[in-house]
């Protein structure tokens, strides 16, 4: 089919699911219904692509609605109560070790590859830094979105829980306000991260510093940032357009032979994190939602669109995110040579 016929079928297909998940009330509509169809797409043979400029600038999007979020507020929690938080970050850095340390073991997998796919941190800057430790890329980004699609299926799900009856009370939402030159401003602020980011290597710059500039300049007051509800819409569907896509057929059958210990590995980290969140329930002041989202194993601009769109702390959810990713950027190519030397591949079966 020509591109022009895929592209009806993609935006068609993602306004009408899209369209069923609101009326559902499932957080995150616009994200997981465009992600779906790309999923569905792909692997069918699609050949569209969503180009990584317009990735970079819905992250840039994302990271300005979060910073409307962001407020000195939240640090007294975390530094409070650091031992906690650290004990978290340093369970999820062994859980994802583990899960990568076992993976390598039962499977054909290639030391770096299962350690930089199976590490919890945000999907494109690991799929980054794969290819300089020896990972095998395509396999790496497979793993990478693999888990994200799942972690985004089960925080909506646990989102859509929580919320109860209280999803269907939501406030009327306003598609096209009126603008002013504060929009202005909060375009700029994205772009200008997308610019900024690659360029003082900060690994998912686009988000994080639209994000932590966004939180100085709406908490002092300076600028009150302005993201309406289309520009985030269009954002969430390309962030879902670009991770669906992803999932093409050559690269699944690659991955074929290992998707079973690939899908339990998932699974498995998904578990141990979500002890994590049952553990700080009961040790912070914090709800089961809020510490699911905060200790979910990635993506981290899926996890904040989930958060957005539900009634958990967005400031504490990105805060012990952006900590964790911190930790992985600093300990990924460290534990990727542990694995690779300790994990002894299985033989083949004969």
């Amino acid at each position: 089919m020509a591109p022009a016929g895929q592209w009806v079928i993609l935006v068609v297909s993602s306004l009408i699911l899209g369209i069923i998940f609101q009326t559902f009330h499932v957080p995150a509509a616009l994200l997981l219904g465009p992600m779906i169809v790309g999923v569905i797409m792909g692997l069918l043979g699609a050949s569209v692509r969503i180009h990584p400029l317009f990735f970079k600038i819905s992250q840039g999007v994302l990271g300005c609605m979060i910073a409307q979020s962001l407020s000195p507020s939240i640090l007294p929690p975390l530094l409070n109560d650091w031992p906690l938080v650290l004990m978290v970050l340093v369970a999820t850095l062994l859980a994802s070790g583990l899960s990568g340390w076992l993976l390598v073991r039962f499977s054909q997998l290639p030391g770096p590859t299962g350690a930089w796919g199976s590490s919890p941190g945000g999907a494109s800057a690991m799929v980054a830094m794969a290819g300089d430790f020896g990972a095998d890329v395509r396999l790496v980004a497979f793993m990478q979105y693999l888990r994200v699609l799942f972690v985004a299926t089960a925080a909506a799900f646990v989102a859509r829980m929580a919320m109860g009856d209280s999803a269907s009370l939501a406030a009327v939402v306003v598609w096209f306000p009126p603008l002013t030159w504060r929009f202005f401003v909060t375009v700029f602020l994205a772009v200008a991260g997308v610019w900024l980011g690659p360029r003082l290597r900060i690994p998912s710059g686009a988000l994080l510093l639209p994000a932590i500039v966004g939180a100085v300049l709406h908490s002092t007051g300076t600028v009150t940032l302005e993201v309406p509800e289309w520009l985030l819409a269009m954002a969430y569907t390309l962030i879902g357009w670009s991770v669906g896509l992803r999932f093409t057929r050559p690269i699944f059958k690659l991955a074929l032979r290992t998707l079973p210990q690939m899908i339990a590995s998932i699974i498995g980290l998904m578990l141990i994190c979500g002890g994590m969140a049952w553990v700080l329930t009961k040790l912070l002041h914090v709800d089961m939602l809020t510490a699911y989202l905060a200790t979910s194993p990635g993506g981290l601009d899926t996890v904040a669109i989930i958060a957005a769109g539900s009634h958990a702390d967005l400031g504490f959810v990105m805060a012990m995110q952006t900590l964790r990713l911190i930790t992985i950027l600093a300990t990924g190519p460290a534990m990727a040579r542990f694995i690779s030397r300790s994990a002894v591949p299985a033989s083949p079966p004969s």
